[in-house]
């Protein structure tokens, strides 16, 4: 299996970089090789963007291979420099807290059911634990002596900071010098041979691998996967709302899930590959019947639900998969527990009232769904407004206390594909 996984890797177009690669192939062939991908904790939680590493990390895995997961406790307190402005720096005790809550985020994608013989558990490092105790002085003459600054300043990060008005400080320059010591101490420590990462860390992997060749006069290896934009050109993982966090407390499973669900067609087909580990020809099956019949969405609803399980589980996926249904007619709201139907409402957009409630019409006003009250009555007289899926025939009806579905949400739609919520405080008993 092993000699495989790098032709399963190229496949799925998950490997942008790779270092000598018929070299890495046998160091793959030769047996079970440990490997490592850093995360840094600069904010609560990882996004969807963080998915491609996973991708790599479990396709090694099942090949055989010794994961190593490093959350990195010391490099998080600094920040890997961006190409716009200087990290704000986070305090140490809020960086501890987010080194676990990370931690926590991976374990699920690779701590797999124990009958799956032959597959090696991770092991989890914090590269706090080595830098810690590292002096100033051992920094500069154990470290810094095997750094060339013109080489440093080739980064593109660094280049595109030095010929801004932001500059960049000594701290953020340093970081290369980092997370090359990480792997030259996981090379010691754990015999880590490879690197992965993000294209966008070439320079910062290659510097490790120098480090372990001018310290130890060894050989490893680093792979990079590819930046993944959208088709407009934009990030992704990036929304109107911001991020896509793999946290449920910061994006819902529901717009999870609705993430993917919305994805361009062109988006979705280049994305299936990624982050599917579906087989070849099924995915190719996938692709090909989202081309002939984009309408069915066929690509889309595929990612949604594998990433979804993958990420939140099959539990969270049925409810989001309920919420859609239920906002649209095809199911009962009131089978929705209150937290998806919130998340649901409040991805769609909502607004809250307090004390007198206001009729229907008003509603669809201040819900955005109409422009105005004579609009929303003209809606309603037309047969195209909805309240929990029933069609409204009033536009000056109140809604009633047994209309309050569970924490104290209306749903208003328009049509067949607007909808949006209303939630009154305080919430209505149950």
């Amino acid at each position: 299996m092993t000699e495989d996984v790098i032709d399963d890797l190229h496949r799925r177009g998950l490997i942008a970089q790779s270092t000598d690669e018929e070299a890495l192939r046998a160091s793959l062939a030769e047996g079970p090789v440990a490997y490592y991908c850093g995360f840094d904790p600069t904010a609560p939680s990882l996004h969807v963007g963080s998915l491609l590493q996973f991708m790599v990390l479990r396709a090694l895995q099942r090949a055989g291979h010794q994961p190593v997961v490093l959350v990195g406790g010391a490099t998080g307190l600094i920040g890997d420099p961006r190409p716009t402005a200087e990290r704000q720096l986070n305090d140490p005790a809020t960086v501890a807290t987010w080194v676990q809550r990370i931690r926590e985020q991976v374990a699920p994608f690779l701590e797999l059911p124990a009958e799956r013989d032959g597959l090696k558990g991770p092991i989890y490092v914090d590269n706090l634990d080595w830098t810690a105790s590292l002096s100033a002085i051992d920094f500069l003459r154990d470290l810094g002596k095997h750094f060339r600054v013109s080489k440093m300043l080739a980064k593109e990060a660094v280049s595109a900071r030095l010929n801004s008005e932001a500059g960049i400080s000594y701290t953020e320059f340093s970081y290369q010098i980092l997370q090359a010591n990480d792997f030259l101490e996981l090379f010691r420590r754990q015999g880590v041979t490879l690197q992965t990462g993000g294209s966008d860390q070439w320079g910062n992997l290659t510097a490790g691998i120098d480090l372990v060749r001018r310290v130890e006069g060894a050989a490893v290896h680093a792979l990079s996967t590819p930046l993944v934009t959208k088709s407009d050109g934009t990030k992704m993982g990036k929304t109107e709302g911001g991020s896509v966090w793999l946290d449920p407390s910061l994006t819902s499973p529901y717009a999870f899930f609705q993430f993917w669900l919305n994805a361009d067609d062109a988006d979705a087909r280049t994305w299936l590959p990624l982050f599917s580990e579906r087989p070849a020809d099924e995915i190719e099956a996938l692709i090909e019947e989202s081309i002939e019949r984009p309408a069915a969405r066929t690509a889309q609803r595929a990612l949604a639900e594998e990433i979804t399980v993958l990420v939140h589980g099959p539990e969270q996926l049925e409810q989001a998969e309920a919420a859609g249904r239920a906002l649209f007619g095809r199911d009962d709201l009131g089978t929705l527990g209150a937290e998806t139907l919130g998340a649901a409402l409040q991805e769609a957009g909502s607004v809250t009232v307090d004390g007198e409630v206001p009729t229907i019409a008003q509603l669809m006003q201040l819900t955005g769904l109409v422009a105005s009250l004579s609009e929303a009555r003209r809606t309603v007289k037309e047969g195209g407004a909805y309240l929990n899926n029933e069609r409204v025939t009033d536009a000056d009806a109140v809604p009633g206390e047994e209309a309050w579905l569970a924490g104290g949400w209306l749903v208003l739609r328009r049509g067949k594909r607007v909808v949006a919520g209303v939630r009154r405080t305080p919430v209505p008993a149950s």
